[in-house]
């Protein structure tokens, strides 16, 4: 036969305690004691009962609270995933960005390399030809005086004044060679002033 569990009211052991000591109270001997071990006992489980009661309801809260960190941090942790992917995603942009940049910077570095040895080289081209004309002009200033205007005027009229006096005597040659040397100072006066000397 089964007994039937009948939930007793939240105040019935400390009742069924006291009703215990009183019936011990009464009872001499080895049933006194029993009862009173009983008591003892009853009180004791239901303070071992209500500790594990409290326990279990601070585990449960606990529990609810832990499942509640869980949860957020699992939606931090999604998240942070998230972000790590779309960081990813950038540092690969940015990094064919700047491979690409690095690729255009070598080109155009080649380029002016290439521009500035053929320029280099020109120059050293121009540099020999710069020496050569230099070498000629020095050769011609070899053959050349500098002669102020007024001096070169001066010479122009002695020219006329001994081709007129040559043509006085007859000395006709001696005429010829004044007035090709007053020519040619004539020449050299009318380039200089045309700029062409």
């Amino acid at each position: 036969m089964s007994a039937t569990v009948i939930p007793l009211p939240p105040n019935s052991s400390s009742e069924t305690i006291d009703f215990l000591r009183r019936m011990a109270s009464m009872v001499s001997g080895r049933n006194g004691e029993v009862l009173l071990r009983a008591a003892s006992l009853i009180e004791s489980l239901a303070q071992r009962a209500m500790s594990a009661e409290r326990l279990y309801h601070e585990q449960q809260v606990e529990s609810t609270r832990n499942a509640e960190l869980r949860e957020a941090a699992e939606l931090a942790s999604d998240a942070m995933v998230g972000q790590i992917k779309g960081l990813r995603a950038q540092l690969a942009e940015v990094t064919a960005a700047a491979a690409a940049e690095r690729a255009a910077f070598d080109a155009e570095r080649g380029k002016l390399i290439g521009l500035m040895q053929n320029a280099e080289s020109h120059i050293g081209k121009l540099t020999a030809e710069l020496d050569s004309l230099r070498a000629s002009v020095d050769s011609f200033n070899e053959t050349l005086v500098s002669v102020p205007i007024e001096v070169l005027r001066l010479a122009r009229t002695q020219f006329d004044y001994l081709s007129s006096g040559f043509a006085r005597r007859g000395d006709v040659i001696s005429q010829a060679m004044s007035e090709i040397g007053g020519f040619a100072i004539d020449q050299a006066l009318t380039a200089k002033k045309t700029g062409t000397a």
